[in-house]
């Protein structure tokens, strides 16, 4: 029979392979709840209707669809901001506010398959719900800038650029687009950077030329401060309104929320941000590397009309999705996609007098004490199981028979790290007695 390879756009996560992500989760999910975050998780598959008018017609054209046996007609998930706003309209009125959620689901899309993107990926998701305050759009950018520092990349390697939907609805008005167009220009607009100079400003004329011109919108966008869009309004000539002026403020004041966090040196403000989904409708931000050679390494924004859309109260809501795939390539470029040295076991070797009973009491008082304890489970010579335990990459070693061993002792070798190769015994009491500090050492 021939070999069945994995559907394109999936991908067979060996134990080699899924390491690196696990620590990548580990990270996701320590940062959130040391940042007061609560895990919530949903079902795989939702019904259609969730997304239709909910998510933009791009996700809905991504869509993996199908029909169950009663007719109903259903999708895998491709993002999880509907579930989760789904879940939280259920019990809206019995949830403290703010509600600080995350999780870390796995999502599909029909996606053209490409470097950055697959069908099939992980994503850390981080909400807050029940605070229009602007401070929760800074504290979701701050969860996400602290996961990447844990991660080991620096202010050189990777930026938030923030914008904002309502300080852009508000610029195209004063540009004289009406807002019955503003859709179809954010369509366009979220391509700005993404396609060549001159297909985009051939797309952007034939849609809005008769209100402004590209090289006058190019002006715009390059605006690098909140202010900078008030300014370069009135030199054009425009007129900026209540509403320009007010998301200019808005917008100001998450730049100096996010100074007071310590993270500005991280952040930069970019108008070319405008997220393709429907439902935004405040400041948004994309996480990129510096030399922006990736795709976006995390997005998201604020949501505040997304519950009113499932029928319950409207609650103001911000979030962002951060996925696996774009991520571990920008760790991978710098050396920094790996699993933790604690993952690595410590390796029991047996033999000789000591039996087979002593090997499993040892590895079993291990374990209990936390410690990732491996065997081999057939009799074999010392020196192949020491071959076995640097093929597992075991850091250390507890040999519990050698033909120098005194009865009793146990010799622990340093297979890894800066001490490698360094040995020293120990009695077999003293490791029963405290596990952990008899492989420390440090007595």
């Amino acid at each position: 029979m021939a070999s069945i390879p994995p559907v394109k756009g999936t991908r067979d996560l060996y134990p080699e392979d899924y390491a690196p992500i696990r620590r990548i989760f580990d990270v996701w999910r320590d940062v959130s709840v040391r940042h007061g975050f609560e895990e919530f998780e949903g079902p795989t598959l939702e019904y259609l209707e969730l997304y239709r008018e909910k998510s933009g017609d791009e996700l809905v054209g991504q869509l993996y669809l199908l029909t169950d046996s009663g007719g109903r007609e259903l999708a895998l998930r491709p993002e999880m901001t509907p579930t989760l706003a789904r879940m939280v309209a259920a019990r809206v009125h019995a949830l403290s506010k703010p509600i600080k959620w995350f999780c870390i689901p796995t999502l599909f899309r029909g996606e053209n398959v490409q470097r950055g993107r697959l069908r099939e990926f992980f994503q850390w998701n981080v909400d807050v719900i029940g605070t229009a305050d602007v401070v929760g759009d800074a504290e979701v950018i701050l969860v996400g800038v602290e996961a990447l520092r844990e991660l080991g990349l620096a202010a050189s390697d990777f930026a938030v650029h923030i914008s904002n939907r309502r300080l852009m609805a508000a610029l195209l008005s004063a540009l004289g687009i009406a807002e019955n167009r503003h859709g179809a220009a954010y369509g366009i607009l979220d391509k700005f950077g993404k396609l060549p100079a001159e297909e985009f400003d051939r797309r952007w004329g034939e849609a809005f030329a008769d209100a402004v011109g590209a090289a006058p919108l190019r002006a715009l966008m390059a605006a690098t401060s909140p202010a900078d869009v008030g300014s370069a309004v009135r030199a054009s000539g425009g007129r900026v309104s209540e509403a320009l002026e007010a998301a200019i403020d808005e917008t100001g004041r998450l730049v100096s929320i996010l100074a007071d966090f310590g993270i500005t040196e991280f952040c930069k403000f970019d108008l070319r941000v405008v997220r393709g989904l429907a439902y935004y409708t405040g400041p948004v931000f994309e996480f990129y590397d510096r030399s922006e050679a990736e795709r976006a390494i995390c997005g998201g924004g604020r949501y505040d009309d997304l519950l009113g859309k499932l029928g319950k109260s409207k609650e103001p809501a911000v979030g962002f999705g951060m996925g696996d795939v774009v991520l571990s390539l920008v760790l991978a470029d710098r050396g920094l996609l790996q699993s933790r040295e604690a993952d690595s076991p410590v390796y029991v070797v047996g033999g000789g007098q000591t039996g087979p009973s002593t090997l499993h009491r040892v590895v079993g008082l291990l374990r209990r004490a936390g410690i990732r304890a491996e065997f081999g489970y057939r009799p074999q010579a010392l020196n192949k199981q020491l071959k076995a335990a640097d093929k597992r990459g075991a850091r250390q070693v507890v040999i519990l028979a050698a033909d120098d061993l005194p009865a009793g002792r146990v010799r622990i070798r340093q297979l890894s790290g800066p001490d490698a190769g360094r040995q020293r015994e120990v009695s077999l009491d003293e490791l029963a007695a405290d596990p952990c500090q008899a492989l420390r050492g440090d007595r």
